[in-house]
Order: C-alpha cells, then structure tokens, then sequence
C-alpha cells in the first residue's frame, strides 16, 4: 500500500500490533458458536451491474483506481496487490462491491461472491492492522450480514460457520478498540459494524448499551444544529446520513428501540443533504466531496423518510444558498472543519458554485482520495476554487497527507433578502497573517436569476502598510460550458453557452480579464479539461476591489 507514515503513525501500529497480533488476543476474540442470524436488515442500496460483471473477470474498481487481481483468492497477494492505494485497499476489504455481483445475479455471482469472501477469511481470519481497521472492519461487518440473502443463506453448515464465527470475532473486536482514536464518517461506519453485530448475532446484545453510548456521544459531537455534519463535505454528509439509515435498519429489524438521538439526527441530516444538492441531482463540490451518483442520492433521501422542512440557510454548516428564478448560487461562507476533522477539507473558503437548472456553470475542480497522490495536493489548494487567490497562496496551507494548517481564524458572513434579491457579504483573514489582507466576497442574486454581481475585496487590516501583492479571482467552468473571450462597448467580456444553449456573458472592473485552461474531477476517474475566467490585479497599501458580474443573454427577436 502507498503512502508514508508518521512516528506517531508508526508508534501506533507497533502497539497495535503487540496487542492485537498476540495469538492469545484471538483466543480471547472467541465466543459461543453461531449457527443463524437473528435478523437480517433491509439492504436497499442499488449495485452496478457492469461491475459485478468486471469482478468475475477480476477486475476491481474503487477510489479511482482499477487493478486486476490474477491467482486464488486463497493467498494473501491476491488480497494485498502490488500497487493498490490505501483508498482501493479499503474499498476492497470493506465488501461493499458485494451488492455489484447482487445486481449482476445469476449463479456465477454468487458462486463468485462466496469464493471472494471465503478467501478472505482464509487470509484475514486473523487481526491485520489494515484489513481490521475499524472502519474497513465495521463496514464489512454490515455488508456481510445486510447481503445475507445473497451469498451465504443457502451456503454449506462449513461456509455458514467460518462467517458466523468471523463475524463474531470482529464484532467483538470493535468492541475493544471503539472509539479509540476515531472520529468523524470512520467512527460513524465502525459504529454501524457494531451495531449490526450486535443485533443480529446471538449473544451479543449485550453490545447494545455501548453501541447507544457511542451514538448518543458521537452524534452530539458531530451533527450540527442545522443538520450539516461537522467535516462540511457532502459527500461524506450523504456517506454518514446513509449509515445512520442502516444503523436504524438494524435497531428496527430487530424490533429494538431506535435512539431517540439517531432517529432525531436522520430527520435533520435529510432535509440539509437536500440542501447541499443541485439541480442535476449531484452535490455541491466543497471540502473533497464529489458529485456523486443522483439515484444513489434520491434512494438515501427516499429512506431517510424524514418530514422535516427544507432549510433555507444553513446557520450552522455555514453554506449560504441564493436561489433565484432556476439559478442557485451555493458560497462557502464558513471556516474549515475543526482539527481532527478536517483530514478532506480543502482552502476553498469563500469559493462558490453557479448552477442554472439542472446544469452546473461556475464550479470547484473537484477531488481526489488518495492523499499521497499530487493530484490530491493541487486539487485541495484555493487555485482550484472559485475564489481569491493572494499570491498564489493558498489561504489554509494544505497538509501532506491531508488536513489544514493555519486556516482563516476568523470568518464572517451576512445574509440580507429583498423582493429584488438575495445579497451575502463574507470576509476571511486567511491572508491576514502573512499579508495583512482581509478578502471580502460580495454576492448578489437578483430575484429572476438572471444576474450574479460580485465584488472581491482586500482591505488592509493591520498598522504596517502591506507590500505590493498580486491577486487572482479565478471561475472554474463546467466541461460542459462553452466559452470564448470578446470585446465589448465597455472591454472585455466572455461569452458563455451552456448545453441547452443558455448564454451568459461575463464582464468585470478593476482587474485584467483572461480565460485560460483548467480541469474538473467532480465525476470520473481522470480529469476532464474545461475553461476558466481569470481576473488579475494587485493589492497592496491601499484596499483593492474588482467587481464582476454574470448576465444572462436573452435571444434577439
């Protein structure tokens, strides 16, 4: 697997390995033999079946990475290939591309499936620090019991009992390592692991007390007020609102009380994934999410069977949304995720997103999971947002191997509504330090939607006048828009055109204006070139503002 480690990094694994590789921690992982389940949980999440089809030729697609796995199963290179990123080798010990062979189905799948799994548990019977860590561990937990029915319900007593006990033994070791260090989604999935084991193995409800305890504590923590959860992503958002549904799956099959907590968290996450979705169905692209699968999307809000009201701001997740005719403009009006939380999170503050209906405009670059490639690096810097750059710095340094360091300590924002329009005025003293410059973003939506005005400000903000700097406003542009560089009455403008034929035209004031190449990882595996708007001007001693502006052209008669 990639990626360097940290001393505390390796510390920790020692240790771990101490404990957990002792021969006699598996003796004590043991338990009362299992022969059925005592319930089995709704499992409603779709598969894809070309990729079940690519599984049975041996080909496995996670994390934007595909690698064939030649040999048996049976041997440990098959389950730890050459070249495989940490992001892959999760994606293929956590099981979930099991419900890929399920939308495949027919017998081969199957026979194929419990191949897969059986392997497994001839290699990894064992404590491996990779393949059982919590989060991979508890989200194989809850696959393997969720597609019961699918692989192992009519499988020989061996099979039967070789998974039973495992999942005992799993079960049991989360138990002992939970919470441990973990926050965030990972906890979340590790949770689910446990409550699956506990619920649905016999003999192990007396799991159930911790279980509660680990919701009810990391559930206060980490859902926000408005229901945003607190690593401001929402893809990770939708990742932790379905768990929690298949946390509350598991409690109601098996005819156990849903905590309050859970049930109360589920109803208030709905209604702001909703809020954090565009009209083509996909998520905004803030903070390393992606735009993820929209049916995968609509299935988890059609679970969530949540009625709470749709929210109109979001207070505490600190996104603002303007909407305005079929216009939507989504900003980034909050600071990063806190320390701990913010391994995805990217320098985007003040960015924002343009939407027109169901297709996308003005966007973030996108993405990508696995932290050790550049790729990574680049994409979570403020060049690769739409926003503000000061000298090619970005305005949270990104960290090797995820996180920030030295984010904006102080960001604001103001929302103010009108029968006209929708205006936010937001500031961010990322560059305060280095630079003795605040960014101050202005937006204003008119009530048709067919005029976006900004206006991007730095201002001096301390004794010593700052040095000459110069600055860059970038707009990263969908793929799917057309754009080309004119000259008008008034300068310079771009000229817009989106897939329907929709026509915008950009123009600015108080900076040079270019449109030069970028890229987009929003979908895919591979970045997908597009266009950028660029404005350019410096600031220094004095305050420097440049205001722009999108209008919508209207077809001549």
């Amino acid at each position: 697997m990639s990626g360097s480690r940290n001393a505390w990094s390796w510390l920790k694994d020692s240790a771990d390995a101490l404990t957990f590789g002792n021969p006699l921690y598996n003796i004590m992982l043991g338990g009362r033999t299992v022969t059925a389940l005592t319930t089995v949980p709704l499992d409603p999440w779709p598969g894809n079946a070309g990729n079940g089809n690519a599984i049975l030729d041996g080909e496995f697609h996670f994390a934007e990475q595909t690698l064939v796995l030649d040999g048996s199963p049976m041997t440990e290179a098959f389950w730890q290939p050459n070249g495989a990123t940490d992001a892959w080798y999760a994606g293929l010990h956590s099981f979930h591309w099991l419900r890929d062979l399920r939308a495949l189905g027919g017998d081969e799948a199957r026979r194929q499936a419990r191949a897969l799994v059986f392997g497994w548990l001839y290699c990894h019977a064992l404590w491996n620090g990779d393949s059982w860590a919590p989060a991979v561990a508890g989200a194989r937990i809850a696959n393997w019991i969720g597609l019961h029915d699918f692989f192992f319900a009519s499988a020989d007593e061996g099979f039967r009992f070789c998974i039973f006990d495992s999942l005992g033994r799993q079960t049991r070791h989360l138990r002992r390592v939970l919470p441990g260090r973990k926050r965030g989604a990972a906890l979340v999935t590790a949770i689910k692991g446990l409550a699956y084991g506990s619920l649905c193995l016999p003999h192990s409800q007396n799991c159930l007390i911790q279980v509660k305890r680990l919701l009810d504590r990391t559930l206060t923590a980490e859902i926000l007020g408005d229901g945003g959860h607190i690593e401001r992503n929402p893809s990770i958002h939708l990742a932790v609102l379905r768990d929690l549904i298949d946390i509350r799956s598991a409690f109601r099959a098996a005819r156990a009380e849903v905590p309050p907590k859970l049930a109360n968290a589920i109803d208030r996450m709905t209604p702001a994934l909703r809020f954090l979705r565009y009209g083509d169905g996909g998520l905004a692209l803030f903070n390393g999410s992606r735009e993820e699968d929209p049916a995968l999307i609509e299935t988890v809000l059609t679970h969530a069977d949540s009625r709470a009201r749709p929210l109109r701001t979001a207070p505490d997740l600190r996104f603002e949304r303007l909407h305005g005719g079929r216009a939507l403009v989504m900003l980034d009006a909050g600071p990063p995720p806190p320390p701990g939380y913010d391994r995805r999170a990217h320098a985007g503050t003040l960015s924002f997103e343009f939407s027109i209906g169901r297709e996308r405009l003005v966007v973030n670059c996108g993405s990508h999971p696995e932290f050790d490639n550049p790729w990574h690096t680049a994409l979570a810097g403020t060049a690769a947002h739409s926003t503000l750059t000061l000298a090619e710095t970005n305005s949270s340094e990104v960290a090797h191997r995820g996180g920030l360091i030295r984010p904006p300590g102080q960001v604001t924002s103001t929302r103010r509504e009108t029968a006209d329009e929708i205006t936010i005025v937001a500031t961010h003293n990322g560059y305060v330090p280095k630079f003795g410059l605040l960014h101050r973003r202005t937006l204003h939506l008119d009530q048709h939607g067919d005029a976006l005005h900004g206006e991007d400000g730095l201002e001096p903000v301390t004794g010593t006048a700052p040095a000459m700097q110069v600055f860059t406003i970038r707009f990263h542009l969908h793929p799917a828009v057309q754009a080309q560089m004119v000259k008008g009455v008034d300068g310079p403008a771009v000229i817009m055109r989106s897939a329907s034929g929709t026509t915008w035209r950009f123009t600015a004031e108080g900076g040079t204006i270019e449109l030069t190449d970028s890229i987009y990882r929003g979908t895919g595996s591979t970045p997908r070139p597009t266009l950028q708007v660029v404005i350019h001007g410096e600031a220094g001693p004095a305050a420097a503002s440049v205001s722009w502006a999108f209008h919508r052209e209207r077809p001549s008669n």
